[in-house]
């Protein structure tokens, strides 16, 4: 490997210890990131060191246990069991490990502004036992210019130089969890050096575990790449919530209408309406890119007002509700509320801003009696913004009878919807998920919202 400004010695022996796949891999932020990607170097033959801050996390992954639903404790086990992985809350072990990939959460303030305080925190942690020759890779969602000018001086403190004593790169996460369609080890990877020698150690670290490697030009572009892909759905989606709400009043089934236009083999993407946008990206990352265009004179009107119209949509539902409710002679207040589905999506565990969780609250503010049903959340999290604790519901027919109103916010796979669709009396269905139960076989009365 020809080396520019960095260590060449340094250098020969990573992309060697890569090449060997001997090279030791540090996966700090063990969650719905950085656990997959545990699997995916250990399942490639690399030794993986996994770190977290949260020992409970750690005590139950070396006990062989998982925390995320939709990987089993059957492939914590095999990981465990395999003599690749060990987790740790130690950070001092950082100085074992070869490459470090950072996979912490980057949320928003209370004004939509980068809190990037576990990434700094987590450069500090790094800086203090950095040891010349390591690779370090941010892949946290961030605006373009994070990993330069944030994470880089943490990591410089004592005294290394990127670039010269250790190698920093960025590749964005492309996680879709509860996706068979897409695993961590079928998804390209987007890969941009600080400078070309650390790109292209990032580029050999990620090639030999993902069958295709994206280099850009910088860590910059690499983070812009991300925001782009999350704005773009972002956008989107608000496109189509309006859309619904456009088309509701016209008596026109939004459904239908995409259904109909997705047959089009040419210039349309399909995307679908919701009670407004939920996980870790969509919802924050495109505020990222609002909040660094201003330090450029730039006012992103797109951006933000797609995020006005998508986090309207609860309170499009509430009022859906209340009209369903009055249609049948009831008011919200006291009336029986059961929300399907606490997930910010289909088939997973994870509630990390999900509308789900936002509609319980209205509805609690509603003075309505709320209770949620999610088979894949037993009870939900404690989470920063909501305060809100219910335990889940089993749904059986005697549950669905004793409701004014059954809210569909999340149409996982397991739902029984001909049973819904038979034994509820009313159903305010955010997702289409009733559509495909025979006319004949709906009992329930169906509000679309």
């Amino acid at each position: 490997m020809q080396t520019h400004g960095a260590d060449s010695n340094f250098a020969r022996s990573l992309a060697r210890s890569i090449e060997g796949r001997s090279a030791r891999i540090g996966v700090i932020g063990l969650g719905y990131v950085g656990l997959p990607l545990v699997e995916l170097f250990a399942g490639c033959g690399f030794p993986v060191l996994g770190l977290d801050i949260d020992s409970s996390k750690v005590e139950r992954l070396q006990a062989g246990e998982s925390y995320i639903g939709h990987i089993s404790s059957e492939r914590v086990r095999t990981l465990r069991d395999g003599g690749r992985f060990e987790a740790t809350s130690d950070f001092s072990r950082l100085t074992e490990v070869d490459a470090i990939l950072i996979c912490v959460p980057t949320p928003l303030g209370k004004h939509r502004e980068p809190d990037l305080t576990a990434v700094v925190e987590t450069g500090r942690s790094i800086g203090r036992h950095l040891r010349p020759g390591q690779l370090v890779i941010l892949e946290s969602t961030t605006y373009p210019g994070t990993t330069r000018d944030v994470l880089k001086p943490e990591l410089e403190a004592g005294g290394l130089v990127a670039g010269r004593d250790f190698f920093l790169a960025y590749s964005p996460e492309r996680e879709d969890p509860g996706n068979p369609s897409f695993s961590a080890g079928t998804i390209p990877k987007v890969v941009g050096g600080f400078e070309e020698t650390s790109g292209k150690l990032a580029q050999a670290l990620y090639g030999a575990v993902v069958p295709q490697v994206v280099p850009v030009t910088s860590c910059e572009v690499a983070e812009a790449c991300k925001i782009l892909e999350n704005t773009y759905r972002s956008v989107n989606i608000a496109l189509i919530n309006e859309l619904k709400i456009v088309f509701e009043r016209m008596g026109i089934d939004v459904w239908e209408v995409i259904d109909a236009a997705k047959t089009k083999p040419f210039g349309f993407q399909a995307f679908y309406p919701g009670p407004g946008l939920g996980g870790h990206c969509i919802p924050i990352d495109p505020f990222y890119l609002t909040w660094v265009a201003y330090t450029y004179g730039v006012h992103t009107r797109f951006i933000e007002l797609a995020g006005e119209i998508n986090t309207s949509m609860p309170h499009h539902v509430i009022d859906r509700i209340r009209a369903a409710l009055n249609e049948d002679g009831k008011a919200l207040k006291g009336s029986k509320v059961l929300v399907l589905g606490a997930a910010y999506k289909p088939n997973v565990d994870d509630c990390r801003e999900s509308p789900a969780i936002e509609l319980m609250e209205l509805l609690e503010k509603g003075h309505a009696i709320v209770a949620y049903s999610d088979p894949h959340v037993p009870s939900l999290p404690p989470m920063r913004e909501h305060e809100i604790r219910l335990d889940s519901t089993p749904l059986t027919r005697e549950t669905l009878e004793a409701q004014d109103c059954v809210l569909i916010a999340t149409n996982h796979n397991l739902f029984d919807w001909p049973l819904i669709a038979k034994h509820a009396r009313l159903v305010v269905d955010t997702r289409g998920a009733l559509r495909g139960v025979p006319k004949e076989e709906c009992r329930a009365v169906v509000v679309t919202a």
